[in-house]
């Protein structure tokens, strides 16, 4: 019998748990825990890290897993990796649902960054008002540039103080629109954005807004990961489910 475990955590993994569960697949979703308050699903749902690819491994032969579906951030690279390795160890079928990154167009001015710090030492040495996003995991190397303004959005509220004489958080959940963008980023006087080459709709309004404003953008590439069969949409994930085998058919 299929039993599907989705990595989730993305907008894209929560349109997959939907369809999973319109179809009447047997499958369980997991969230990596980083959000407090994550949005409820309507598959059976766990919370936390699984301890590496040895724990990962583990709860694959522990729950009769039969495929996995990696639909986590594309900046989740070490949970990616170890869904390759333990899926690799287990013999179990994977397939990764990654939007794909998003391309330079006409206006956009881009700085490219492989890797946060290469990120940080771009931004101007004069004072700038900077919107970091680039979620919470990632802020501290900004710290060694404390003359700089910055706003960071997160999805709960900071739960410790943050590295930066001058910061302004906003909490929120998306997606965001291309005018909110707009009025936040005028609004704060923001003059640079750091941002992760996410891809997808969800993220993009403030890309297109920092075009439309003329802000450089320091762009993070994305980190390398194992080769592994990959699509872009929830819909290639079922075909790939054989959801008429879910469904008992």
């Amino acid at each position: 019998m299929m039993r599907a475990l989705i990595l989730g955590g993305t907008s894209d993994a929560n349109l997959l748990a939907d369809a999973v569960a319109r179809a009447g697949c047997n499958a369980i979703y997991s969230y990596g825990g980083r959000t407090r308050a994550p949005a409820n699903q309507p598959l059976p749902t766990r919370i936390g890290g699984f301890g590496g690819v040895n724990g990962l491994a583990e709860f694959i032969r522990r729950e009769g897993i039969t495929h996995l579906v990696d639909a986590t951030h594309p900046f989740a690279a070490e949970m990616s990796r170890n869904a390759v390795a333990a899926c690799e160890t287990t013999g179990t079928p994977l397939i990764a649902l990654e939007r794909a990154p998003w391309a330079k167009e006409a206006g956009d001015t881009w700085i490219e960054a492989a890797d946060i710090t290469s990120a940080a030492a771009v931004l101007p040495n004069n004072r700038a008002r900077v919107f970091l996003a680039i979620g919470r995991q990632h802020i501290t190397a900004f710290s060694a540039r404390p003359q700089h303004a910055y706003t960071l959005r997160f999805v709960d509220p900071p739960d410790r103080p943050l590295p930066f004489p001058d910061v302004d958080v906003i909490v929120s959940r998306g997606p965001f629109t291309l005018a909110g963008e707009l009025e936040m980023m005028r609004a704060r006087g923001i003059e640079w954005v750091v941002a992760r080459n996410a891809g997808g709709a969800g993220a993009r309004a403030k890309i297109d807004a920092a075009r439309e404003l003329g802000l450089p953008v320091v762009m993070l590439k994305r980190p390398e990961l194992p080769d592994r069969p990959r699509v872009e949409s929830a819909t290639e994930v079922m075909h790939w489910l054989r959801h008429r085998e879910c469904l008992g058919a």
